[in-house]
């Protein structure tokens, strides 16, 4: 008896640490990467092409609650990773396809002129910045 007392203990233990435990709701996505020439954005902000802005699909940025969120977007070729800030919606991308404005684009280790390129991405959270 005094053994399934002890068990009972250390199995509650051992859930309060897991339900205590941090849990990462990072979705990483896999699409299409573009570029594109930045301007005024859906969210509302003008941007110029030297900043690193995205776009995101239409079905994602919904109601805009995205606006200014930071994401990382990974060139899965290269390993390199940049930082984005959502600024825009793309109504022409699938759901994981991301804009991004020239200079985020090339930044990522490809050159303008190939146009597009596989990307990993997923957004930091909120109140995260470089």
């Amino acid at each position: 008896m005094f053994c399934l007392s002890i068990f009972s203990v250390v199995l509650c233990a051992l859930a309060a640490a897991v339900l205590a435990s941090p849990i990462d709701k990072r979705v990483t996505h896999t699409g299409r990467g573009t570029y594109y020439d930045v301007g005024l954005g859906a969210c509302g902000y003008n941007d110029v092409d030297s900043d690193a802005i995205v776009a995101i699909s239409h079905e994602i940025y919904g109601g805009g609650g995205n606006c200014n969120q930071w994401m990382q977007i990974t060139n899965p070729s290269t390993g390199q990773v940049q930082y984005g800030k959502t600024r825009d919606k793309c109504m022409g991308c699938a759901a994981t396809a991301i804009d991004m404005s020239p200079s985020l684009f090339e930044s990522l280790g490809v050159p303008l002129g190939q146009g597009v390129q596989t990307v990993e991405w997923h957004f930091m959270s909120k109140d995260w910045s470089p």
